[in-house]
């Protein structure tokens, strides 16, 4: 309760820091000269073409499954089962081997993202083309800390403080939980100890959880946005493919809660060791 209340009032005293920030001499006057995005190049298409939402979907699914399989391979004490592969090597728990497998699964989703991102040019969505994202990413800042939240079309072009946001998760996040991730997992060579004394498993295992900490964030803020600036149109972008208002794409937004749900509560050793069994020998012990 405490903490509600704490919380509840250090958000009260941001808004009203904030909207004293924008009062102050020249703060109105940037704030009209960056309204917190900048125009596209001509070439920049609208909207988000079928693989943009179906990676997107994947993306949800994965990332909720890998969060829960990590949070479950840091807190256990007794793994339920363990894994050893067909052609022989470590043995390791269920719930790593799921870790690992979704990981994988995970980065192909990724790499497809990226390649279909570039070829199709509109990388230009999420990757600055112009110094004027940093100060608009600034007023954009300023602007929801107020509450008098810019007005955008993410159909169109998102404002620059998403831009540096989707940048940052997909460049930057997103490669540095992979690179982190293959240092902790049994895929890493453990005899070479020059590329080990060079990557040091301690400085994966201190920037690993972090970056799942962030992660965990960034969802949060993301769906608190995408509900609070327009749900249905939001929704529609991102799951129906258009930019009408209307229900189609929040019922799809459910059947993808729905299918992420039932993914939740099927990864137990009931429903993985059959899987995991294609791939190795599962064991009790």
């Amino acid at each position: 309760m405490l903490l509600a209340v704490g919380a509840v009032a250090a958000a009260g005293i941001l808004v009203l820091a904030a909207r004293g920030v924008t009062t102050l001499p020249g703060a109105p006057e940037f704030l009209e000269r960056y309204p917190g995005a900048y125009h596209l190049p001509p070439t920049a298409e609208p909207g988000f073409p079928w693989w943009a939402q179906w990676t997107h979907f994947l993306n949800i699914f994965l990332m909720v499954l890998i969060i829960r399989s990590g949070y479950q391979v840091r807190t256990q004490q007794k793994p339920p089962a363990f894994w050893t592969p067909k052609r022989g090597g470590k043995k390791i728990s269920i719930n790593l081997w799921l870790h690992q497998s979704l990981d994988l699964l995970w980065l192909v989703n990724g790499l497809i993202f990226a390649v279909l991102l570039f070829a199709s040019g509109r990388w230009m969505r999420i990757v600055p083309t112009s110094w004027e994202a940093f100060p608009n990413a600034l007023s954009a800042l300023l602007q929801y800390m107020t509450l008098d939240w810019p007005v955008e079309n993410g159909w169109v072009n998102y404002n620059s403080l998403q831009q540096l946001m989707y940048f940052l998760v997909v460049f930057i996040a997103a490669p540095l939980a992979a690179v982190t991730g293959v240092r902790l997992s049994e895929f890493w060579p453990k005899n070479a100890k020059t590329l080990n004394r060079i990557y040091p498993v301690e400085a994966a295992r201190a920037l690993h959880f972090p970056t799942m900490l962030f992660f965990v964030l960034f969802i949060l803020i993301h769906v608190f946005l995408v509900f609070s600036t327009g749900a249905l149109r939001n929704l529609n972008h991102m799951f129906g493919g258009t930019d009408v208002v209307n229900w189609v794409g929040f019922w799809l937004f459910a059947a993808a809660i729905a299918v992420t749900v039932a993914g939740w509560y099927a990864a137990r050793p009931l429903v993985l060791a059959p899987i995991a069994k294609l791939f190795g020998q599962v064991s009790s012990r």
